[in-house]
């Protein structure tokens, strides 16, 4: 009996070396595809940020492939797909949130019509996408949901007496919408539901001045800047809840952190942060721009006891059963290998 041959593969990246969630889950790629086929039928360019847009042609044009698939894993990168793939190749493009949810330049628009398969990182991703490029509508489309990690042996401990709320990602201008002005604006309501609760935010940004403004004068609001992997970790493991009401996410990856600890997570009844955590199961949502449900979904989630348990059991368990990074590898090389 004959091997069946495995395709060769181009992945387009944007750089695997900074941090995010785009970076993140292309470095679990590249690795699953690398197990999947092999180092000598996988090849991967990667476009640093501001660096020079001719070199990154020139090198789309020197890998160029007669046949096989073309990943790219950014939209804005997909104008490299007609100088590095030609006519026998399927081109994939992996959607991530945000930067699909708008009308595209007329080059991409161009390079869109000729994608063969859509990939998502969520349905809500999806949705957002063809709401904003409905000529794309009609495509054919995976989601596949996005992973991190692998199961924590022996469990995590149980968190700090505090009840402690935390805030963890960027703070940006531009990313406004995560959902920090909201929780600091609810947080006296939630301190007077469970008194001596803390609300932990880490991370940094041209916004945290604005946002340490607001916070001013708030009783239990704490500013930890930007953290390392072993800080955020810790920070993790002492908090009772991870709060993201954000009005934006194509995924959230840092749902998943909080998950794999057994740590319940708040999220908003806005975006793909109800695919990840479903809540009630592993969480609850609120409307953020509600700061009384946004205080008694998130009090809810503070106080200890059998409700909390059954929360953490679950969010633990729901990580392990669909979102460790070998379950996204997996439903990554099942969409793009396909017969």
């Amino acid at each position: 009996m004959h091997e069946i041959a495995m395709p060769r593969l181009l992945g387009v990246f944007p750089s695997l070396d900074a941090i995010g969630g785009i970076q993140s889950s292309g470095r679990d790629a590249c690795q699953g595809i690398v197990n999947e086929i092999g180092e000598r039928q996988a090849c991967f360019l990667t476009y640093q940020p501001g660096g020079s847009k001719l070199r990154t042609a020139l090198a789309a044009i020197a890998r160029r492939q007669a046949e096989g698939i073309l990943l790219v894993w950014h939209l804005s990168l997909l104008k490299l797909a007609p100088l590095a793939a030609g006519p026998g190749v399927r081109v994939i493009v992996f959607l991530h949130g945000i930067e699909a949810w708008r009308r595209q330049d007329s080059l991409t628009r161009r390079a869109l019509a000729k994608v063969n398969l859509f990939l998502s990182n969520s349905d809500h991703t999806w949705d957002g996408f063809v709401a904003s490029n409905p000529a794309s509508g009609t495509a054919r489309h995976a989601t596949v949901h996005l992973g991190l990690g692998d199961v924590l042996e022996p469990p995590p401990p149980p968190p700090a007496g505090t009840p402690i709320a935390l805030m963890l990602g960027r703070m940006l201008r531009g990313e406004d919408y995560k959902g920090h002005r909201q929780m600091i604006e609810a947080w006296p309501r939630i301190a007077e539901k469970v008194p001596g609760a803390e609300l932990w935010i880490a991370g940094d940004g041209d916004l945290r001045p604005a946002l340490a403004q607001l916070a001013r004068g708030k009783a239990g609001v704490r500013f930890f800047g930007r953290v390392s992997e072993e800080q955020k970790c810790d920070l993790l493991a002492q908090c009772r809840c991870l709060a993201m009401p954000s009005r934006g996410e194509g995924f959230g990856l840092v749902y998943l952190e909080a998950m794999r600890m057994g740590r319940p997570c708040l999220v908003s009844d806005r975006d793909a942060g109800r695919e990840v955590v479903n809540p009630p199961e592993a969480g609850l949502a609120a409307n953020p721009h509600d700061p009384t449900e946004l205080a008694a979904a998130t009090a809810r989630l503070l106080t200890a006891g059998a409700a909390w348990d059954r929360w953490s059991c679950a969010a633990r368990r729901r990580y392990q059963a669909r979102f460790t990074a070998q379950h996204f590898r997996g439903r990554l090389n099942a969409a793009l290998f396909a017969a």
